[in-house]
């Protein structure tokens, strides 16, 4: 059992939780996950270590509210304990020796951005960050891109709160002014990497795209998490989960991703009927 220090919501359908795990702690870096389970009954989850303190021995996760594990992690509060948590797993962000970068993440792929701004920010590189968000309502960490970022860029897609637009419309706007950076990061729903990768294209940029797509051993043994990667068969959890985004098939990572969206409501359905269930007989799940 790992006990929750510290849970906070950061908007109505994205939390974050402090939780202690020394192990993970010492080794985690930026880029790697864990694999949680919030119950003994509880589906395997994946989730970027946001942040974590090796003296306090705390792993930060950062969760959107999706289906239902999810929806049963986000029932614990602080005092509670997470059945398990495996890591860190994955292969660190590959950041030594880059002086330049620009960071670009798109709604909760900014809580995996964020470690990556942070550890660049710690051994000296400027960072330009880049996040983008719907709408105002769902902008996350403004303040910690803000204190890290050398510069920072926010945008909604209508306008509620920095640029109005996307993310691409200040990336392209910076590499048309001529602005040189050694790599760019990107984060975010399949859709917003594959246009960013086609932003940088042209200028032969360094492009690293994180792909989190589902998870269930973190190993490499389910097959779950497979991707095409310049033709060849790759797996997020061991060979990743960073790529050259310039060869992923991010066409074929969205197909396989809409496969699960049914699975996903159907998982939220039966909590939600689980949990008034168990409130009606005033118990607990």
């Amino acid at each position: 059992m790992y006990p929750i220090l510290n849970k906070e919501k950061l908007n109505a359908g994205v939390g974050r939780m402090e939780i202690l795990a020394p192990l993970a702690a010492r080794h985690a870096r930026a880029g790697q996950f864990v694999i949680l389970r919030a119950d003994e009954r509880g589906e395997r989850i994946p989730l970027t270590i946001a942040a974590s303190d090796k003296e306090r021995g705390t792993v930060t996760v950062i969760y959107q509210i999706v289906g239902g594990a999810t929806m049963a992690l986000d029932r614990l509060n602080a005092g509670e304990c997470v059945a398990d948590l495996t890591g860190p797993l994955g292969k660190p962000s590959a950041v030594e020796g880059l002086g330049r970068v620009a960071v670009v993440g798109g709604g909760v792929g900014c809580a995996i951005a964020l470690p990556i701004v942070r550890a660049l920010h710690e051994q000296g590189s400027f960072v330009a960050a880049i996040a983008g968000f719907r709408t105002a309502e769902l902008v996350i960490l403004e303040a910690e891109f803000s204190a890290l970022a050398d510069e920072f860029y926010l945008t909604t897609d209508d306008g509620t709160r920095g640029e109005r637009g996307n993310v691409c419309m200040p990336l392209s706007r910076l590499l048309a002014a001529g602005e040189k950076f050694d790599a760019v990061f990107t984060i975010g729903p399949l859709p917003m990497m594959k246009f960013v990768a086609q932003t940088t294209k042209p200028y032969a940029l360094r492009t690293v795209a994180s792909m989190n797509p589902i998870m269930i051993d973190g190993t490499g043994m389910c097959g779950c998490c497979r991707l095409t990667v310049g033709g060849a068969r790759r797996f997020a959890c061991v060979d990743g989960p960073e790529f050259d985004a310039h060869l992923i098939d991010f066409d074929e990572a969205i197909a396989r991703a809409k496969t699960y969206r049914a699975f996903e409501a159907a998982a939220r359905e039966r909590h939600c009927n689980l949990y008034r269930q168990t409130e009606k007989r005033g118990g607990t799940l």
